[in-house]
């Protein structure tokens, strides 16, 4: 198969108007998919500027863009009302059998020592851990300017383990 002018021409035309390689393929006839992209790469011609990938990519960074700040702030927020609360049942220690689905699932120990358990205490609603081990489990994404609060935080909450 030989690439004439005239086929070349063509390809320069379907390539420009964003046709794909198997659709120029056949518009041209006599060469294949892989054929037309070879010659495409060969002539240099610029990538295909449009893919539906990339367009819907940019959208949907603009809309987790726009979401970003609200969630991230709500985010935050939900941990800290946690961290302020200083109140936490007592522990209520549970074997495996014992557990339900209204326990923390918190394993205390290593499953192979005999004094093992889990926390047991009441759990929030559509989580598996208490208030505290939630802090432990579920830590919110921050930044490097977040660092010295979350060194204030862990310090809050190593106060209230030693009390509960």
């Amino acid at each position: 198969m030989s690439w004439t002018e005239e086929k070349v021409n063509k390809l320069k035309e379907l390539w420009g108007k964003g046709k794909t390689a198997s659709q120029i393929s056949e518009i041209i006839g006599g060469v294949s998919r892989n054929a037309v992209i070879g010659k495409a790469h060969r002539l240099n011609l610029s990538a295909k500027i449009k893919t539906r990938s990339a367009v819907s990519n940019k959208e949907l960074e603009r809309s987790y863009e726009n979401n970003k700040h609200t969630s991230k702030r709500s985010r935050k927020s939900r941990f800290k009302s946690l961290i302020i609360e200083k109140d936490f049942e007592p522990e209520n220690p549970k074997q495996l059998e014992e557990l339900d689905e209204n326990s923390c699932k918190w394993p205390i120990g290593h499953p192979n020592e005999p004094n093992f358990y889990f926390c047991g205490r009441s759990s929030l609603k559509d989580f598996s851990y208490c208030r505290l081990h939630i802090l432990y489990a579920y830590q919110p994404k921050g930044k490097k300017e977040d660092v010295v609060e979350k060194e204030e935080d862990m310090v809050v909450i190593g106060k209230k383990i030693k009390s509960a």
